[in-house]
């Protein structure tokens, strides 16, 4: 018995030191895995705020008045406050949105749209404005989200639906990559996938409204999509329609969003296409002068404590424009043609 004794607590010491060194080796992993898990968790306490806030106020509810506005600033100024000591969160251009009237942002789509709800968060607290968004018919078909849908303006969105907010003088914001550039663009190039999408060109025409290009540095650095099964999820999403990609990150990067000057056209004699060239141009033109490139999560984070020049770049603008062709083809995958409805248009 005192020849067992020794042995078993060495055992015991053994497998305690074993697993303590498991934890610390996939502890990593876990985290960049849970954090989105805790985003949608964030998201449902939205919800749930909502439901409660909106249970006290039943009969404003009758009259149609604007007692959301009260739930709209909570939850605004709580994700400002997230945008702020997470990601240090800078808006610039803001001078090029106007006090009044109407104007159509079209952005480049991250892997999940914060810069979105961070872009939300300044208008309604330093603007006083709501920006209305086009999302995938997804999200709304997601339990419990009508009501973030209903007190953000999140749409669906056709075409007339669209023309229709903008001519009523809202701000609405439309990603032509949609879900398909969230999950599957590039972060080494942030290349654009918009396919042959007219939908939102159509808008922009129908609405004689001006447009608002926007990036955001480092969208694609926060979350990612992973590398491996890539094209086998790009397969379910263009037979499905069904965003299963998984998504890891949550990464503290420095993120700034940078609205570039209003566009107006010859609404009277330009083509859709030629409204799509000219602001897919812009939007490019955006992503290479405040984009470092290949894109790094370390730099993003480094971000934080020093200025880094985006303007300088490992890949070459060639390179860019081969990857950023008109047919949308990316890494040697082509993009199935789009519905030009509005409605696939974008997504938050």
């Amino acid at each position: 018995m005192r020849s067992v004794w020794p042995l078993s607590l060495f055992e015991d010491i053994i497998n305690s030191e074993w697993d303590e060194y498991l934890l610390w080796l996939f502890l990593p992993i876990i985290i960049v895995f849970v954090l989105p898990i805790f985003l949608v968790l964030f998201i449902y306490g939205c919800v749930i705020f909502l439901h409660i806030y909106g249970l006290r106020h039943q009969i404003r509810e009758a009259y149609h008045t604007s007692y959301w506005n009260g739930a709209r600033v909570a939850i605004t100024s709580f994700w400002d406050a997230v945008g702020h000591v997470w990601h240090g969160y800078e808006l610039h251009g803001i001078e090029n949105v106007p006090d009044n009237g109407s104007a159509l942002f079209i952005y480049y789509h991250g892997c999940l749209p914060l810069d979105v709800y961070y872009l939300i968060a300044k208008l309604v607290l330093h603007k006083n404005r709501s920006l209305h968004c086009v999302g995938d018919k997804f999200i709304f078909k997601i339990p419990g989200w009508s009501a973030i849908c209903k007190v953000f303006s999140i749409t669906a969105g056709t075409v007339e639906e669209c023309t229709n907010q903008l001519k009523e003088g809202n701000l609405l914001c439309i990603a032509p990559g949609g879900v398909r550039e969230a999950l599957f663009s590039d972060p080494n190039v942030y290349d654009m996938l918009w396919g042959k999408r007219l939908g939102f060109a159509r808008v922009v025409i129908n609405s004689r409204t001006p447009v608002i290009p926007m990036f955001t540095e480092n969208c694609r650095e926060s979350f990612r999509t992973p590398v491996w099964g890539r094209s086998f999820f790009r397969w379910i999403y263009e037979k499905t329609k069904m965003p299963l990609c998984p998504i890891y990150g949550g990464f503290p990067v420095k993120m700034i969003t940078h609205l570039g000057k209003p566009m107006t056209f010859d609404y009277d004699n330009v083509t859709p296409e030629e409204v799509r060239r000219q602001i897919k141009k812009e939007v490019r033109a955006l992503i290479r002068q405040h984009q470092r490139l290949p894109g790094s999560i370390l730099r993003g984070i480094a971000q934080r404590f020093r200025s880094v020049k985006a303007k300088q770049r490992d890949v070459l603008p060639e390179q860019i424009e081969l990857l950023n062709r008109p047919n949308g083809q990316s890494n040697g995958t082509a993009t199935q043609e789009d519905n030009p409805a509005v409605t696939s248009d974008a997504s938050t």
